[in-house]
């Protein structure tokens, strides 16, 4: 089984349709001042390479990074906390995005019925909800809309405090993409976009991990 990158992993997504961050891979933490002032402020700094699936839980991650001085002392840091066994790596430097509300989505492979496509809440109330919805995959426009509808939280994609409701039609397009990938590409273990952040309406996948 190969791991891709949260860069490669994004970048395939993105071929899908599926929304992701503005971002650049940097080799050292000058280079990653330069991305992030092309980007712009705040932004998060991450270590990434294909080896790398557990970041939060290494403190692989630095959000809300204000300036250049801040990012290359955070690549800096975030680069000498490799080891030998990640492998290549390198610094993602991502364009922040917040909202009240994470989602996650992805595919996984059941023995029996073969590739489907996920969507659930996630975010801290994730495990305390458990509220997740699958589809076989390839998905039609009305099957993702099903799926949508399947979860019970529904309250949480409408309009909340003053944020806009979830765009149904992006969350669609999403699932139908993701339903596409699987269905391109037989090799594709599985998928896990998490968190799937809603901001102005929009979920983006903030991070994500394909596995072959």
């Amino acid at each position: 089984m190969a791991t891709l990158s949260e860069a490669d992993s994004k970048a395939l997504l993105a071929r899908y349709g599926v929304p992701v961050p503005t971002e650049a891979l940097a080799a050292d933490p000058a280079a990653a001042a330069a991305a992030a002032e092309r980007i712009g402020y705040p932004v998060a700094v991450k270590l990434c390479g294909p080896s790398i699936a557990h970041k939060t839980e290494r403190g692989l991650v630095r959000l809300g990074v204000p300036d250049a001085a801040a990012v290359e002392r955070a690549a800096a840091a975030l680069l000498a906390r490799a080891t030998p066994a990640d492998g290549p790596v390198e610094v993602l430097v991502s364009e922040m995005v917040s909202g009240l509300r994470e989602l996650i989505a992805g595919v996984v492979r059941d023995p029996q019925f073969g590739p489907c496509v996920m969507l659930g809440v996630g975010g801290v109330l994730a495990e305390a909800i458990a509220d997740v919805a699958f589809r076989l995959a390839p998905l039609s426009a009305a099957d993702a809309h099903e799926l949508i509808d399947d979860l019970r939280s529904q309250a949480l994609l409408g309009p909340l405090r003053g944020e806009p409701p979830v765009d149904r039609e992006r969350l669609a397009a999403l699932l139908t993409g993701l339903g596409r990938l699987v269905a391109d590409d037989p090799s594709i273990r599985s998928v896990d976009v998490n968190p799937l952040i809603v901001a102005g309406g929009i979920p983006i996948a903030v991070d994500a991990l394909v596995e072959r």
